[in-house]
């Protein structure tokens, strides 16, 4: 057997092992913590794993000792919070004595509308679990109304427990990654290579992050990508026969090109998530000539700095949520586990900067 093909299959078995594992560890979850009388109160609608706890990232050994991220989607947050303070209050900080009803409040209507809980032990190291309403998980993949966690989506995931196929969840998830590619299109050149259409994909959702400054290794994305190019394939792949008259990519070079005529770009621009286009006019009329969005994409389609606004669009929405969210994740982690959390984020990023001294400079 050749030695890629060694490499590939011994990547295939790795993955199925750590999805196996993924799987124990929400089963061990979901039965120790959120089932009561044999039936899962949480009536989650949709779950999954994500970051290096879900899969090994580039420079890293294995995912073991690493913290599992989990997102649940619940349709009701109150009821979810209610339950869950009688089963697990000691998940929760000294949030807990508001109650149900202000905890759901809480989450619905600061930061980026997930509550999390944070360092919670499990029978195999430690778990972070954040949950979102159903509504508001649809509202920020359509609309990229925070980009938080419809940006963690732009990247591989593993589900857990799959939206059932009549939930608006599901047509809102395809749209997500349709988003994704638009934006990303608009920010690329009229050629570039496989991973580097990933990795804009997948920086997105950092791109304007606080956090990416002194919170995290320096080469997430990179870290992110490099392992899991055929994951990035496969979750892109059926975009591409839509795009067909605009972009093309060929499979076995890794090549991608498509058209950056004002047309094409115009094209894309009309199909952005509604807080990109409202914050890309908003920022186009600030010298205070008002132009609707019609006539400043128009323009913006012509000019040669379209890139950039798109950028600058992401950069605003993503640096507002990600300050908002980091907030409220003081109050509802709780102060040490909040400052165990941070300091493990910045030790991260001291050891990336010490692999790679020059991204500093």
């Amino acid at each position: 057997m050749a030695t890629d093909e060694i490499s590939r299959q011994h990547a295939l078995d790795c993955d199925a092992e750590r999805s196996v594992f993924q799987g124990q560890i929400f089963t061990e979850f979901v039965d120790v913590s959120l089932k009561s009388n044999n039936k899962n109160f949480a009536d989650l609608v949709f779950a999954f794993s994500y970051g290096s706890g879900a899969f090994q990232q580039h420079g890293q050994k294995s995912t073991e000792g690493n913290v599992v991220d989990l997102i649940l989607v619940v349709d009701d947050a109150e009821t979810f919070h209610r339950l869950n303070l009688e089963r697990n209050s000691k998940h929760y900080s000294s949030m807990k004595y508001l109650g149900p009803h202000l905890l759901a409040s809480f989450q619905e209507k600061w930061g980026a509308r997930v509550y999390f809980n944070t360092l919670v032990p499990y029978k195999h190291g430690l778990l972070k679990y954040g949950v979102i309403s159903s509504s508001a998980l649809v509202a920020d993949l359509l609309d990229w109304e925070w980009m938080y966690i419809s940006g963690r989506l732009h990247k591989p995931v593993m589900p857990l427990v799959l939206p059932h196929s009549s939930h608006p969840l599901r047509s809102a998830l395809k749209h997500n990654l349709q988003n994704a590619m638009h934006t990303a299109l608009l920010l690329l050149p009229d050629t570039f290579q496989e991973e580097t259409l990933y990795q804009t994909l997948a920086g997105l959702s950092y791109s304007g992050d606080f956090r990416m400054s002194f919170g995290e290794d320096r080469n997430k994305v990179k870290n992110i990508v490099t392992p899991q190019i055929g994951k990035f394939r496969e979750l892109y792949s059926s975009l591409w026969p839509g795009l067909a008259a605009y972009a093309e990519f060929n499979t076995s070079s890794g090549r991608c090109e498509q058209d950056t005529s004002p047309g094409a770009r115009m094209f894309h621009l009309n199909l952005l998530p509604k807080q990109i286009q409202q914050t890309i006019v908003h920022e186009w009329n600030r010298d205070g000539r008002w132009q609707d969005v019609e006539d400043v994409f128009r323009a913006a389609a012509h000019d040669t700095e379209c890139p950039e606004l798109v950028k600058e669009a992401v950069q605003k929405t993503v640096k507002a949520s990600s300050w908002t969210q980091s907030i409220k994740g003081i109050p509802t982690a709780g102060f040490v586990k909040a400052v165990r959390y941070g300091f493990a984020k910045i030790n991260k990023f001291w050891k990336s900067l010490k692999k790679n001294p020059h991204d500093s400079e």
